[in-house]
């Protein structure tokens, strides 16, 4: 006969799985503006722009190649769901919602089984504080959500290890779980190797369930601490070597090491205190090392330690317990070692996903302890209007800050609003705006950003790169010259000048150069893409071809080498295959203004009257047009062609004018000139013909 489970287990039981849905509900909406969410900073370079996801080199270069990033498991993530809905932002987002709402499920978990008061509430405290936003609804930053997973399951299994080995009851259980946490650990390190403090984590749980520290403990995390030391030796030499912390940037001497950690512990515990502002990229500090109260911080994190540790057996136990994670987790983010991110600045939200339960869970315990005094329905009454009132307030301003993510140039935007003198977001702005083909809005916030900081390479670069697509090339030099000045190892800076000598017609000039930048990194899709058109000009169209053939193989959604590309196939006379690539970059960017503005201009200028075809041409355009606010002088030409090629003379002529008055204003005189002609041209009633 089957046995009848208890009514109060049952009762239990249902209780538990509502208050899990709950928790994951609470997360959902706080999150639902992320769905609408789309790419940001970053996500090019871990998954849009990938190679080993969007690219030729594939999944086994994920795990084996130089372009592999150094998080694998994260990688092999993405790969997977590129596999299965390709670039379309909105899963990556529910996937990344997902993984935070597990994680809160499995931190509330992993609480109750440390018997901690209030472990739902400190749970779901931390799923819905705003500090999380830019862990949860920034798709790079999988890492963290998918690595907490990971770590929590290892803290979970070695906690149920644990109750085993004590018990001494089923061994094939403990043994199972014991490996099940060490997979876990392994797994946690291979998607953010932030996770690398979890044997001491571990260590500290075990301290707080024994309420003594036992050296016959060591042997069974020797071999966590093994894989934790092995992965941050991997990820020192990753940061330094490929992603590039080395230079003046870093230099920093360990007392100006040391007030960094001090204030960077006191600053993220002020930020889940009081969240306001959250800023997507705070501002960098300048530390002097020579002024006595710098050290404040450092000494009285250290100091408030100290006095924890002493009464660590009283009523203080909880608070050094949470302090102590707190600490602990933040180690490898408090400029001990070299993070590549620290060129921007030494904090960052989604540097302390992890250490944020210590200082959270304390205060869901706090607030679950506040009403003991009073009598039992009082207590219940107080402590769920004091839970619903902490949760809504936390889960509005999750909402709130969610908006931000919306899109990259509301994220810059968004930034400077609140941090105005912040040189990267108006150089990311800037860069957001030129991809839009809003080129003088981009030149205005890359100047602007020169202003906030004239030692940066890259800011020159970008000044340098817009001017190019201004058609201002000799304006260009003096900028890309002090680019290269300032870093003559980046391959972007000798690409965009090997362009701006192109365009000069000083081919050979501009074949060395691509040529270096190729030297630097030889898949430089950019500097591939420049020597194709370089090659070309020089009358070798069929290794331009080659050339640009291996960009758009590196990366299949680099639009301007499908452009060169095209152009390419038009001096070779293969008319269709041109029209084919420039129709293939409007698919992979509908709304692209180039690609709609290219092929508009072989629809309305081909000499083969198999291509031509006006109407669409005028459509292409006209959209183009729209999307750069009538200030690409390029995009108007292409406009007043295909009003041209549709015998829409009188609106060509209007177009011409237009596009002239555009170029005379962002100081392209060469090309109002040659729009001096065009217009003559349609007067007469004659449209455009391309005769290449």
């Amino acid at each position: 006969m089957k046995r009848m489970e208890a009514p109060d287990a049952r009762w239990i039981s249902h209780r538990q799985s509502l208050l899990g849905l709950i928790l994951v509900a609470a997360t959902v909406i706080a999150y639902l503006s992320v769905w609408r969410a789309g790419f940001i900073w970053d996500d090019d370079l871990h998954l849009t722009k990938n190679p080993c996801i969007v690219g030729p080199i594939g999944f086994k270069g994920i795990w084996t190649s130089a372009a592999a990033m150094y998080y694998p498991l994260v990688s092999t993530s993405f790969w997977f769901q590129h596999a299965l809905w390709g670039l379309n932002p909105l899963p990556y987002h529910l996937v990344n919602i997902a993984m935070h709402a597990a994680c809160a499920i499995l931190l509330w978990k992993v609480l109750d089984r440390l018997q901690i008061k209030g472990a739902w509430l400190g749970a779901a405290i931390w799923a819905l504080h705003p500090v999380q936003v830019e862990s949860v609804a920034w798709v790079t930053e999988l890492k963290n959500t998918q690595s907490c997973l990971f770590y929590l399951l290892s803290i979970l299994f070695f906690l149920k290890w644990r109750e085993d080995e004590a018990a001494s009851q089923d061994r094939h259980r403990e043994r199972w779980n014991y490996v099940v946490a060490l997979v876990c650990a392994v797994a946690a390190i291979l998607s953010k190797s932030s996770t690398v403090m979890l044997p001491v984590v571990l260590g500290l749980c075990w301290w707080w369930i024994d309420g003594r520290w036992r050296w016959r403990n060591i042997p069974a995390l020797v071999p966590f601490a093994f894989i934790s030391l092995s992965a941050a030796v991997w990820t020192i030499w990753e940061q330094k070597f490929h992603a590039g912390a080395l230079g003046a940037t870093w230099t920093q001497s360990w007392p100006e090491r040391l007030i960094i950690a001090g204030r960077a512990i006191w600053f993220y515990l002020g930020k889940l205190v009081w969240p306001h502002p959250l800023i997507f990229i705070y501002p960098r500090w300048q530390i002097d090392a020579s002024q006595a109260l710098a050290y404040l911080p450092a000494l009285a994190a250290a100091g408030g330690l100290i006095v924890l540790w002493w009464k660590r057996n009283g009523p203080l136990r909880p608070v050094f317990f949470a302090a102590a994670y707190f600490v602990i987790s933040l180690f490898p983010v408090l400029d001990f070692f070299d993070v590549y991110f620290f060129r921007y600045s030494f904090v960052g939200d989604h540097l302390q996903y992890l250490a944020s339960m210590g200082p959270l869970v304390l205060l869901g315990a706090a607030i679950t302890s506040a009403f003991v005094f009073l009598p039992e329905k009082k207590r219940v009454f107080f402590e769920r209007i004091g839970t619903v009132a902490a949760l809504l307030v936390l889960g509005t301003l999750t909402s709130s800050q969610s908006a931000m993510y919306k899109d990259a140039e509301t994220l810059w935007r968004t930034t400077l609003s609140a941090e105005p003198h912040s040189w990267m977001a108006r150089n990311n702005l800037g860069t957001e705006l030129l991809d839009q083909g809003r080129l003088n809005e981009a030149l205005s916030y890359f100047e602007q950003a020169l202003e906030k900081n004239p030692n940066k390479a890259e800011i020159y670069n970008n000044i340098g790169n817009t001017l190019l697509q201004l058609g201002r090339v000799d304006e260009s030099f003096s900028p890309l010259q002090k680019a290269l000045e300032l870093d003559p190892n980046r391959p972007d800076v000798r690409s965009n000048l090997g362009n701006a000598l192109l365009r000069t017609g000083r081919l050979e000039e501009s074949i060395i150069q691509l040529r270096a930048a190729l030297n630097i990194k030889p898949d430089y899709v950019f500097a591939l893409n420049h020597l194709g058109a370089a090659l070309l000009l020089a009358g070798r169209a069929d290794e331009a071809v080659g050339c640009l053939t291996k960009a758009i193989a590196t990366d299949p959604n680099y639009l301007s080498a499908r452009f060169n590309l095209a152009n390419t196939l038009l001096q070779l006379r293969r008319v269709d295959e041109a029209v084919s690539e420039l129709q293939k970059a409007l698919v992979i960017s509908p709304n692209n203004p180039d690609a709609q503005k290219n092929l508009a201009w072989v629809l309305a200028t081909s000499s083969d009257d198999r291509i031509r075809d006006g109407r669409k041409a005028v459509a292409l355009a006209q959209r183009a047009n729209e999307l750069t606010r009538g200030q690409n002088p390029i995009i108007g030409v292409t406009l007043a062609a295909a009003y041209a090629e549709a015998g829409r003379f009188p609106e060509a002529v209007i177009a011409a004018e237009a596009a002239r008055q555009v170029a005379n204003d962002s100081g392209n005189l060469s090309l109002a000139e040659a729009i001096n002609g065009y217009v003559q041209l349609y007067r007469s009633g004659q449209p455009l013909r391309d005769v290449r």
